[in-house]
């Protein structure tokens, strides 16, 4: 199979992608109603509370291309949630919560695309996180008139704290919940599992008694 063709989706991905973009959709929707629910709770303040939880409404797009490990897969997943949520809950952004979806799944693909989709630590879906957060604000503080404010680096920095925490780590916990579980088997995640698995027996005692040794010397973290 050519490296292009390779980078295609296949149906059984397809499918996936839909599946997640449905589920999620509904799950933002249930954050939506958590945001008015804390925006009361807070007070004063409340108008901080989406940045609180701003993090939660980037959950699938590092879902998804953990999973898939294809270009693009992260960002189809974050527009078919919007979709959901505008079609079929709707919400009261409208059809601009499709462009807010659309630059919430880029930032958020961007870093794993960085890696050419090789790499998946807590780093790499901590900037994940941190970029989808990060890039819509910009697109948010035109719309409601952020620009100027006084509270403007506040809000910046709690939409991304939210989004390191809730969209990159918690998705990354996520992800290794559903492949404990065995169901991500025939993706991209579960292959490159076996291909791990395969390689370490065949290198043999000799390659683990090698790993051993190296364990007990200097160590250097690599990211």
């Amino acid at each position: 199979m050519s490296g292009q063709g390779a980078r295609r989706l296949t149906l059984r991905e397809i499918v996936l992608i839909v599946v997640l973009g449905v589920v999620f959709g509904f799950l933002y929707w249930v954050f939506v109603q958590a945001w008015n629910g804390l925006a009361i709770l807070m007070g004063p303040a409340g108008d901080l509370a989406q940045h609180v939880l701003a993090g939660s409404w980037l959950l699938v797009a590092p879902v998804a291309v953990a999973i898939i490990r294809k270009p693009g897969s992260g960002v189809i997943a974050e527009l078919l949630a919007a979709v959901v949520e505008v079609v079929f809950l709707g919400s009261p952004v409208g059809p601009l919560l499709i462009i807010s979806a659309l630059l919430q799944g880029i930032g958020s693909e961007l870093p794993f695309a960085l890696t050419r989709y090789r790499r998946f630590t807590w780093t790499t879906f901590a900037l994940s996180g941190a970029l989808g957060a990060g890039l819509v604000f910009f697109w948010s503080a035109l719309r409601f008139g952020w620009f100027g404010q006084d509270i403007l680096l506040l809000r910046l920095g709690m939409q991304v704290v939210s989004g390191i925490i809730l969209g990159g780590l918690l998705a990354k916990m996520l992800v290794g919940a559903l492949l404990s579980t065995g169901v991500l088997d025939n993706f991209a995640i579960g292959a490159a599992g076996e291909n791990s698995s395969a390689e370490n027996a065949t290198a043999g005692p000799g390659a683990a008694g090698t790993a051993a040794a190296t364990e007990a010397g200097p160590q250097r973290r690599v990211h």
